[in-house]
């Protein structure tokens, strides 16, 4: 099994409930007790850390300490001077709005079924009575190219279809290049982590977040840490909306041009026996604005049996995980509602 499989009950595309005159959410997404935001005009309001890609190819010390601190401290950070071609992120941002803006009747062919997440619609909905996120997603399997869904990838239109391609691999190389420098930063010989990334799999949700009349009512996407190793993400537009919990508060991220926002999930804890940590995170919805943004989820092959780097156990700090095939570990987090970091908790050993 070398994709992501499962089912998520299908639901109504809340960007076309968006569209109708609404002046009152309906009982399905409302949410009224969120747990709110540091206020944004805070003193002293906490920022993502930044990382400069270029000086850490230069072998800068100092950015690779700040690579470290930022993984152990804050398990996100932004990055800058990527070499990514500005040309292919404009046009996979310009490719992915107007897919996302497509006229339902399109949309339809390109919709998740009752036995496939892939597509459009949400996911981690288990049962028709749960509460609903203010958010249309697009999922799709994008590497190894042999992952790819039929019914999907061909069909898309072009240009998109070659720019997704174009983009994938180069994202996929970002994530082999972050992955070693967090190797170097945690002392450890590169190979021991990457050989776990040998024909790393990924996929891509696309998130529509809609404008909502009442936005401290609903949630865009429920607090949760992510499953894989390694996300990067694109913001398409300058709509804030992502939020991290740090130190038990909400703390928004304001996403610099042509950065990307990156962080670590639940398998990249587990590799580095806790000490980089997933964070849970969530997305909140604008009163006025939409916001779009491209999701890229990294992880090693659905066989592989992942578990704390042999060189990162030592007698000052025994291992923190269970070892656990990645296939079980997905199985488990789909098959449950998004809910913090509580999948992660099925593989720690108790102490």
């Amino acid at each position: 099994m070398s994709k992501i499989n499962g089912t998520s009950v299908l639901v109504p595309s809340v960007q076309e409930l968006a569209k109708q005159p609404i002046t009152e959410v309906p009982e399905q997404y409302l949410r009224p007790n969120q747990d709110p935001p540091i206020a944004l005009n805070a003193t002293s309001l906490p920022q993502v850390p930044i990382i400069d890609l270029k000086m850490l190819l230069s072998k800068d010390v100092t950015e690779l300490q700040n690579l470290h601190q930022a993984c152990k401290e804050w398990g996100f950070f932004q990055l800058v001077n990527h070499g990514m071609d500005p040309l292919l992120m404009e046009n996979i941002k310009r490719g992915v709005k107007d897919f996302l803006h497509l006229p339902i009747e399109e949309k339809k062919q390109f919709w998740q079924t009752s036995q496939d997440v892939e597509g459009f619609g949400q996911l981690f909905v288990v049962s028709a009575d749960q509460k609903l996120e203010w958010a249309d997603l697009f999922f799709i399997n994008t590497l190894p190219s042999n992952a790819r869904n039929p019914r999907l990838f061909p069909n898309m239109p072009q240009p998109l279809r070659d720019n997704l391609e174009n983009y994938s691999l180069e994202v996929q190389k970002l994530c082999i290049t972050i992955i070693k420098h967090m190797a170097i930063a945690l002392e450890i010989e590169p190979k021991e982590i990457l050989d776990i990334f040998k024909y790393l799999s990924q996929s891509m949700r696309w998130n529509y977040y809609p404008p909502c009349p009442q936005p401290e009512n609903v949630i865009g996407l429920n607090p949760h840490s992510d499953a894989g190793a390694l996300t990067i993400l694109l913001q398409v537009n300058e709509t804030e909306g992502l939020q991290i919990r740090k130190d038990g508060k909400w703390i928004p991220v304001k996403p610099l041009p042509s950065a990307f926002v990156i962080n670590v999930g639940d398998i990249l804890e587990i590799l580095t026996n806790g000490i980089y940590r997933s964070i849970e995170h969530r997305a909140t919805i604008n009163s006025e604005k939409e916001r779009i943004s491209i999701a890229t989820f990294h992880r090693p092959q659905m066989s592989k049996v992942v578990g704390p780097t042999p060189s990162l156990v030592t007698h000052e700090r025994s291992a923190l995980f269970k070892n656990i095939a990645v296939g079980d570990y997905y199985k488990a987090f789909f098959s449950r509602e998004l809910q913090g970091k509580s999948c992660l908790d099925v593989v720690r050993i108790q102490k």
